[in-house]
This record gives C-alpha cells, structure tokens and sequence, in this order.
C-alpha cells in the first residue's frame, strides 16, 4: 500500500527549519531540567513514601494541601488518578512524601501522618487510605544507576551493530538522532513536570528501538540507492531515499501513534506516564529519522569534501553489504 506514489519532497532543502525545530524543543527542555524543574524523578528513583487515599466526594485538592501544611508536612505533592479506562478524574489522590531518614518505621509515619492530617483539616468528604508504597534512598539510586546503564548500553550496542552492518558514520548518524528524541521526551517530562518512573524508563527503550528501526529503514534506502548510482549527487540519493519510504513512516508511525494515543486518553494513570512518553517519542523518532539522521550523511560528507584535496570527488561509504 502506498500514500505517496510519487512523493517528490526536498527535505534536504528544508534541513534549517528541522534544525530550528529540534533546537528550539532540546533547548526548552534542557532549560528546564537545568534551571526550573529539573528531571522529575518517581518516587521508584528518588525514594520516598506513595499514599493512595480513596476520597468520598470529589476530592478538593486546595483543602487537602491547606491540611497537610497544617499538620506541618514538608515537600509533600499531591497527584490526582484517572479512572481506569475511563480518562476522567476519580476520586483518588496519590499524596507523596520525601524518603524518612527512619526506615524501618516509614510506612507507618508517612501513613499516620496524611490521614491524621486529614482528619484534622479535611471536611469535604470522608477518605481511607487504600495503599502505602515506600522506596528507601539506597534502592532509588540503585534504580537510576541501573536505568542510566540500561539506555546507555542499548545505545552502545545498536552503535556496534549499524558500524559493522552499515558503516560507522551510519551509526553515530543514528545513535545522534536517537539521542535526541530521548533528550526531548524527557524535557517534556521537565517541562510538564511530570514524573519519570520504572515504566517511563521502559517506554523511553522502546522508543529506543522504535526510532533506531526506522532510522535504519531510510538508511537501508540510502544504501540500495548508492549501489545503483554511485556518481549521483548523495543530497538527490537520500532526498529520493526519503520519498521512497515515506509512505511505509506514515502508515507504520500513524498506527502506531494512534495505538499509543488511545492508551493515553483511556489506559488510566498507571499507564498514564509510560503511554505520554510513547506519544511523544514515537512522534519525535519519526520526524528526527528524515530530519536529523539523514541529514547527518550529507552534512559528513560535506565535511569530508572540504577536507579532501581540490578536484577530488568524495563520496559516502556505501554500506558493507551493498560492496560485496
């Protein structure tokens, strides 16, 4: 099936404006998790106590903080879930409370202290408490280590795979553009100041793999297409590379996408974060495989022209499969 049968798109002649996009949204993002809101860390990273409080009514999320800082409760947040299934506000609250220096007794300070709280400075409803999840300081820089080496070895790894199955420049090519939709989904995180969890770390090395697979679809365009004609301007090759493939990106991307977008509007606040940083990174992978990966080929052998000797031509490397 094809969208584009004829798709004639000079993306290369747009590069600056995807240059200007991607820059405008790392920069964002990187701004904020430097200087406003940080990366806003789960309790599964920064330790801590999650208190589930089943409301009666509407819960009124003004009346609740007034009770809690009452009660003389610090750096405390309070986050209100989705009805599974439904996308709409229940009547829970999931209040979060710093790691206790009292491990042993944390579950049960955090807990005596919310409702005891509550009960002296709520009104509007009765409440109970339905769950209390507590992480120690030792087990959430543990979990961050461990993710940290998870995304970086996942990189390394595809870096390996697409020198030896392509070339190197191939390789740093999308390993860069796969860098930059992880460093945007997480700045929208920041912006937003939602909170990455275990599962947002699990969706961000999906998206891992997702964006690599597409990059490696134009990529393997590209490389069919030098074999053919190898004294063809490399801007031609991957602008028509691009065009070729593009009406497989929609429709693959555009399934995909409305699969994740469903599960964000109705998949309720478990999948809540895991689902949003999908959206957002299946979203930017897709653009960043035309507007970041390719353009790296030609920009490198730019780089190579202007270093080689005058009057010699320089072209891309084809890939190690399309030589032998």
């Amino acid at each position: 099936m094809e969208l584009f049968r004829s798709a004639n798109i000079d993306w290369l002649g747009k590069k600056w404006y995807f240059l200007g996009f991607s820059l405008i949204f790392s920069v964002a993002g990187v701004c904020s998790m430097l200087f406003w809101h940080g990366i806003p860390r789960g309790v599964d990273f920064k330790g801590g106590t999650d208190i589930t409080v089943q409301f009666d009514g509407t819960p009124n999320e003004d009346h609740i903080r007034a009770a809690l800082d009452q009660a003389h409760i610090k750096d405390w947040t309070v986050q209100r879930i989705s009805d599974v299934g439904g996308g709409q506000l229940g009547n829970k609250e999931i209040i979060s409370l710093p790691q206790s220096t009292a491990q042993d007794t944390a579950h049960d300070q955090g807990r005596s202290a919310v409702e005891n709280a509550l009960t002296a400075g709520y009104h509007d409803s009765g409440f109970s408490v339905q769950q209390v999840d507590i992480v120690g300081p030792t087990a959430g820089k543990q979990l961050t280590h461990q993710a940290f080496l998870a995304t970086l070895y996942s990189l390394l790894g595809m870096l390996i795979y697409l020198w030896f199955r392509f070339e190197l420049i191939y390789g740093v090519a999308a390993v860069v553009a796969v860098f930059h939709d992880t460093l945007i989904t997480i700045g929208f995180f920041s912006l937003l100041n939602k909170e990455i969890t275990l599962t947002v770390v699990a969706a961000i090395l999906t998206l891992v793999g997702y964006s690599m697979n597409d990059t490696i679809v134009v990529f393997d365009r590209i490389r069919e297409n030098l074999a053919l004609n190898r004294r063809e301007k490399l801007a031609d090759v991957v602008n028509r590379s691009i065009n070729q493939t593009l009406s497989r990106t929609v429709i693959a991307s555009g399934l995909t996408f409305l699969t994740v977008l469903c599960l964000y509007v109705f998949g309720g606040e478990v999948l809540n974060g895991f689902s949003f940083a999908l959206v957002v990174g299946i979203t930017i992978g897709t653009y960043s495989s035309i507007a970041v990966a390719a353009p790296m080929l030609v920009a490198y052998q730019d780089w190579r022209a202007k270093r080689a000797p005058a009057g010699k031509r320089v072209a891309l490397p084809a890939a190690k499969s399309a030589r032998r």
